[in-house]
């Protein structure tokens, strides 16, 4: 199996859903057989690469994930859709110890014909969101410079902590990526060097800008690559896959 990489914070809007869109879409541009996986019921990363997302969720059918999965207009990009449906985000993020392992156990045994695996979580510490980091080698956070950036950054590393404690786990920490950065603003430059300051180089070096190219493109169905790949935020995201394949 390849790598499977999990995008999490708990905190909403800070890039989450972009980042596992546009690192999957340079990930199969690069010839890496990839699949997106959307947990999050908003079904954001769904739409965001022309999916629709599906009546009930492959993950509670427990149907071989084979027959949900998706191709995209991207090739080498396959997609996992979510699901809006109540009943099946309820069971989800109701799930026990036991039933959240299976529902782990379930998505790993479909990840081993990919190259790289990227999952999309809700912005939660539920059960949904453990269950995802269960089954991922790596998780990325997506950090928002903004004055609230550091609001609830602990609970998160927490969680990343206690999945990693387990037996068997083989979660490590991918690391912090700095999302709407202008260096034209004091605060984003007194967040960045706050950040770089206290976790030293698991922050990557690439930042992410604000880039409104990276906000209409979801709405045309399409990854920044295909939308503007001329860029700020297409270069960003590209450097951001060199960087992620360079931690392997």
């Amino acid at each position: 199996m390849g790598r499977v990489l999990c995008i999490a914070n708990q905190k909403g809007g800070v890039g989450k859903t972009t980042t596992a869109v546009n690192v999957a879409a340079c990930c199969a541009r690069a010839g890496l057989r990839t699949l997106l996986v959307d947990l999050d019921p908003q079904c954001n990363a769904t739409g965001a690469v022309g999916g629709q997302p599906t009546d009930r969720h492959p993950l509670v059918k427990r149907s071989p994930l084979g027959e949900a999965i998706r191709p995209t207009e991207v090739d080498q990009l396959d997609l996992l859709p979510g699901s809006r449906s109540f009943h099946d985000v309820d069971h989800l993020a109701s799930a026990g110890g036991s039933e959240s392992r299976l529902v782990s156990d379930h998505l790993s045994a479909s990840l081993s014909l990919y190259d790289f695996v990227l999952v999309d979580c809700p912005p939660s510490l539920g059960t949904l969101t453990e269950t995802a980091l269960a089954t991922a080698d790596e998780v990325l956070m997506p950090l928002e410079c903004e004055y609230f950036a550091m609001e609830g950054l602990t609970q998160m590393i927490e969680l990343i902590k206690r999945v990693m404690a387990r037996r068997n786990a083989r979660l490590r920490f991918g690391g912090i990526l700095l999302t709407k950065h202008d260096p034209s603003l004091e605060l984003t430059n007194e967040v960045e060097a706050e950040v770089r300051d206290f976790f030293g180089e698991v922050v990557f070096d690439t930042v992410v800008p604000r880039d409104v190219a990276l906000a209409e493109a979801p709405s045309h169905g399409q990854s920044i690559l295909d939308y503007d790949p001329r860029s700020r935020g297409a270069r960003a995201y590209i450097e951001v896959c060199l960087e992620v394949l360079d931690r392997e």
